[in-house]
């Protein structure tokens, strides 16, 4: 799986209409970027976000981070990623995840094995793609990332230190695909640049798939009250000026990941995040990719 480098990951969409995402999207394309990743999160429908996007662009990747597998049985997420795949070849990644609130005595690896056995099982009358679907799983524990190697093209991982970026790449081993979020602002003045930080991180600090997550990167109880150590907000949102967060990110790659997924925090709803991107893909992309 080629993605390219580095791509850009945004929830700005879901609080713009169509014709301002169109713009924007076919603007990313023009930039030069791979691919673009967005989440299911606050109401748009993963699918037809993404057949938006694609539909919208001629070359860009379209990445769903993630397709929750709770919004929809598999047989429906199976044909839609047909679809997607027929009539987009090798521009879409279903991504899916366990997401959304805690289910009490479900268990997500089970979960997640049982829904792929649902997938890997479906017939359909629907015609197949020329090119196969191509799906990441989100992960983060060694189980579910030793899924993601065995039943998937790889994984995708969000808001993780370069410490897990290392630990996935061995657990995934050489051959499967490593994605990495990251989050990134604009912002040099520490206290700034980490009140903005805490602002993003605050919803995360308070759910427990999170918490345990950073408990397993290795975080104490200190770092993870008070809206979050000064290292754990350093190590989660790389802030600075362009050449130090341009730096930090490339450290994700030197720790294993093969695509880096930038999201630009620090930008209001409905406000777009366009002039960051722009800088980034200065920054960021080579001359034979734009």
């Amino acid at each position: 799986m080629d993605l390219g480098t580095f791509g850009i990951y945004t929830f700005d969409f879901e609080h713009q209409p169509a014709a301002q995402i169109r713009d924007a999207v076919r603007e990313l394309e023009e930039l030069g970027w791979p691919a673009v990743w967005i989440p299911e999160l606050l109401g748009r429908d993963a699918f037809t976000h993404a057949g938006h996007l694609l539909a919208s662009t001629r070359r860009l990747t379209v990445v769903n981070g993630i397709a929750r597998i709770w919004s929809r049985e598999a047989r429906w997420t199976y044909g839609a990623a047909l679809l997607l795949a027929d009539a987009h070849p090798g521009r879409h990644v279903l991504g899916l995840g366990f997401g959304g609130q805690p289910r009490p005595g479900v268990k997500p690896l089970a979960a997640m094995a049982a829904y792929l056995d649902e997938l890997d099982s479906m017939d359909t009358p629907n015609p197949r793609p020329a090119r196969p679907v191509r799906r990441l799983l989100a992960g983060y524990g060694p189980k579910m990332l030793e899924l993601a190697r065995d039943r998937a093209d790889g994984a995708q991982t969000y808001h993780v230190n370069t410490d897990h970026t290392a630990r996935a790449r061995e657990i995934l081993g050489p051959d499967s695909f490593l994605a990495v979020e990251h989050a990134v602002l604009f912002e040099s003045d520490p206290d700034r640049a980490r009140a903005v930080a805490r602002e993003h991180l605050h919803g995360y600090l308070r759910t427990p798939y999170n918490i345990a997550k950073f408990r397993r990167l290795g975080y104490t109880d200190d770092d993870l009250s008070g809206g979050g150590s000064d290292r754990f907000v350093d190590d989660l949102v790389f802030w600075g000026d362009p050449d130090t967060v341009v730096r930090k990110l490339h450290g994700q790659v030197a720790a294993g990941a093969d695509h880096v997924a930038v999201q630009v925090i620090g930008v209001a709803p409905g406000v777009s995040a366009l002039p960051h991107w722009r800088l980034l893909a200065d920054a960021l992309l080579s001359p034979t990719t734009r």
